[in-house]
């Protein structure tokens, strides 16, 4: 098949790079329109009972998540110059198109009662522009004694403030969303260069749209690093600027595969999915390699160039589609995942790892069919000293220290096992950014004056439609109410019963000290007053479903991890509402985006796992297709399996936490690593056939052709990953580094560890020939 399949290429070699190109020019068509995707990222599957919850609350009382947060911490914001200037600034804020509403200290709104009509009045207290500092002070004492937003826009122990814009939803969820935030930033950089006040930002609007903004800068720089960097090492092995030049088209047309792919499947570009143009730049160049040395050998052999480029295809054709295939199903497994962007990602790049051997194929060949013959320069990487050398030190030590190869293998293996125990598994909000970054700093700032910014939201189902009314119910609600204010991680909580406790404060003309639930007797009046419809009505489907039932505590949460998230949850809050609600038959719940976004790590890493096993047993299957022999696929896979159990050692040994990033590491790292140990173990079986049994022989003869391109596409890998350290996301700094140190270490398995496997465990005939050596 592959011999055929070479004349073919060889004939038909015009007609290949211009179905290519063609390709490759509709790709870059369809490239034209790929997007940074703008939705929540859906990290949990649709059918957890959570996640359906939370679309149910949605429903009921709206978005958590669309909220972004300046602060400032400044005393001079009270006097009257600096605040008129905020007043401004609140004001110009509400103008912009997709603003729903801005909450802030100029802006707040107070309960007044119209006795008139019998009715609450929603006003804003600071209704014009304030003409003195007198008049300013009057008002802030009222707005001081409004005991409605204690806590939430003004921390009178520091001195600090905030800003809340709501955007509407249809804006969120849309590239409309950068515009907004853009109109926003340009006026606060304005209030601040004005009032020399420094402002802090956060919420989730505002995280995401500077995770699109890196998401975009990174998939440009990673794409150009990757192809720099690979295009230097293969100079530098091939010493021929040919041999960049047309690896750099397959790098060209591999990227604008990969992009067109995206847009054709009807994906958008996310932090995952920005990864993949370098990713496979990275993955595809072995393939390069191995051709050219291939093809370099053959010529030194023979020199004749057709022959040469026919024996590419016939005796590399079918195990570059092997070990692609290998790296495609570690990838494609993870379609297999519940999680969206987990199985796009894995979808685009095992399709694109399968792409990159067509794309070799029908590239790397008939170019080299029009390019001269290669001459004594280009080959003189074949004989390079340095290569000799390993390749002497790689014999001697196969064949001459298995014994010490074994014992350190299995040292390494107690240690690695001894890390993993150590790993932690902890996920923060923000955890890929660095910790240098302004929206750490920013979150920090919050959580120091308002205990955080982040939703967290508990729903209470009283049971009966119309059961807020009860006394008994709100005196319940209160009681849950004060043990919220005292958790440290929240702020305190918004509700029916800053409404309700707000009511009896403005039916008492706004007299702070009745800022409290009314009693039985005056809750006939006020209730009257507030359910006047107008503005209340909006007010109070905000915090209590239309039936009265569902009642509705939105809190503020610092970024305080998985691990802090899970027992405030279960072993706080949870057993609370147990002991306040349940023995009244009261049932609560407790959702936001904070709490699924927190638990989709959980599921990432849970399905990240899951596919590595199902990726192992599918590559064990690959393998038994190669190697019929039983013993031939675990000697296989140990020496792939050892990097792995190595760097989750090192995970453990340097306190790097198990989140999705990293869990990626290893279903990317088992599908590499395991090429070499195909092109080897080929190698190996077509020698030991050629030698009539003879496993030393084969074993040398083995690695005297392989070594080469093992050690120069590792380099490859390990360069080509080590540039993902240069992105501003740690998550895809330890993909980098961690995947870089995986494939060290399973390039020293696969040429020391299962050459020396190979002798003690391989079937042959003159296994005792080693006894002489």
């Amino acid at each position: 098949m592959w011999t055929k399949l070479s004349v073919i290429i060889i004939k038909y070699r015009f007609w290949l790079l211009v179905v290519t190109g063609l390709v490759t020019a509709f790709m870059a068509y369809e490239s034209r329109r790929v997007e940074l995707t703008y939705d929540f990222v859906k990290v949990i599957p649709e059918s957890d009972e959570d996640f359906i919850y939370f679309k149910k609350f949605r429903q009921t009382f709206g978005e958590d998540d669309n909220v972004f947060v300046v602060g400032m911490q400044d005393s001079s914001i009270l006097a009257l110059a600096k605040f008129q200037q905020y007043q401004l600034l609140a004001q110009n804020l509400k103008n912009i198109a997709g603003i729903s509403e801005v909450i802030s200290l100029p802006s707040m709104k107070i309960m007044a009662k119209d006795t008139a009509n019998k009715k609450f009045e929603l006003k804003t207290l600071f209704t014009k522009n304030v003409t003195s500092q007198k008049e300013l002070d009057s008002l802030l004492q009222r707005a001081n004694d409004n005991k409605f937003y204690e806590g939430l826009l003004y921390n009178k122990s520091t001195s600090a403030t905030l800003l809340a814009i709501t955007m509407e939803k249809a804006v969120v969820n849309s590239a409309r969303r950068q515009m907004v935030m853009d109109d926003i930033l340009a006026l606060c950089d304005q209030f601040s260069a004005d009032t020399k006040i420094k402002l802090h930002y956060a919420g989730l609007p505002y995280v995401r749209s500077i995770m699109v903004k890196k998401v975009s800068k990174e998939l440009k720089l990673l794409s150009v690093l990757a192809a720099l960097v690979t295009c230097l090492i293969l100079f530098f092995f091939f010493r021929s600027f040919l041999a960049v030049i047309f690896t750099f088209l397959v790098i060209v047309i591999t990227v604008f595969w990969t992009m067109g792919t995206i847009v054709l499947l009807g994906y958008k570009m996310t932090l995952l999915t920005g990864m993949l143009p370098a990713l496979i730049i990275v993955i595809g160049i072995p393939n390069c390699v191995y051709m050219y040395n291939k093809y370099h050998q053959e010529f030194k052999r023979h020199k004749n160039k057709v022959k040469a480029v026919s024996r590419i295809v016939e005796k590399i054709g079918f195990l570059t589609f092997m070990t692609n295939a290998n790296t495609a199903v570690g990838f494609f497994v993870l379609f297999f995942t519940d999680i969206v962007i987990i199985k796009e990602f894995g979808m685009v790049a095992g399709v694109l790892s399968l792409a990159t051997f067509v794309i070799t194929m029908a590239v790397i060949p008939p170019i080299l069919m029009y390019l001269p013959e290669p001459n004594v320069k280009q080959l003189k990487h074949l004989d390079f000293g340095m290569i000799a050398k390993a390749r002497i030190y790689l014999e001697r030590t196969v064949l001459n220290h298995r014994k010490l190869i074994y014992t350190i293998t299995i040292v390494s293996l107690g240690l690695g096992i001894w890390g993993i125990f150590q790993i932690k598994s902890v996920s923060y909000m923000v955890d890929d950014l660095p910790k240098n970054s302004s929206v750490k700093t920013d979150l920090a700032f919050f959580e120091e004056h308002f205990h955080g910014v982040m939703p967290l939201e508990i729903v209470v189902d009283l049971g009966k439609k119309k059961a807020i009314f009860k006394q008994s119910n709100l005196t319940l609600l209160e009681e849950f109410e004060t043990f919220l204010k005292a958790q440290k991680p929240l702020s305190p909580p918004l509700s029916i019963l800053n409404i309700i406790k707000g009511s009896t404060q403005a039916f008492y003309n706004d007299n702070p000290d009745d800022y409290r639930i009314p009693s039985s007797n005056e809750r006939p009046f006020i209730l009257k007053y507030l359910n006047n419809k107008g503005e209340n009505k909006n007010l109070l489907r905000a915090f209590v479903d239309s039936t009265g039932q569902y009642v509705r505590f939105t809190c503020k949460v610092a970024d305080i991890g998985t691990n802090e998230m899970k027992q405030l949850v279960t072993k706080v809050i949870e057993p609370k509402t147990k002991e306040i609600f349940e023995s009244k038959g009261i049932k609560t719940k407790i959702t936001g985006t904070t709490l699924l976004f927190l638990k989709g790590n959980q599921y990432l890493i849970d399905d990240l796992t899951g596919s590595l096993v199902f990726a192992f047993f599918l590559i064990s299957i690959m393998m038994a297709m190669l190697f019929t022999n039983l013993r031939m696929i675990i000697i296989s896979v140990i020496p792939n399996l050892i990097p792995m159990l190595l760097t989750a050692g090192i995970m453990g040994w340097f306190d790097i936490t198990l989140k999705p990033s990293t869990a990626l590491i290893f279903s990317i790292s088992f599908g590499i690593s395991i090429d070499s140990t195909i092109h080897y173990l080929s190698k190996y079986k077509q020698d030991l056939k050629i030698l009539k049994g003879d496993v030393v022989g084969a074993v040398k003869a083995s690695l005297y052709e392989t070594s080469i391109s093992m050690i120069y596409t590792s380099i490859v890998l390990l360069c080509g990953f080590i540039i993902f350290a240069f992105s501003d996301f740690g998550g895809t700094v330890a993909l980098g580094v961690l995947t870089s140190i995986t494939l060290f270490i399973a390039m020293i398995t696969n040429l020391i560890l299962l050459p020396s496997l190979l002798i003690t465990f391989g079937e042959g005939k003159k296994r005792k020939v080693l006894e002489e050596i």
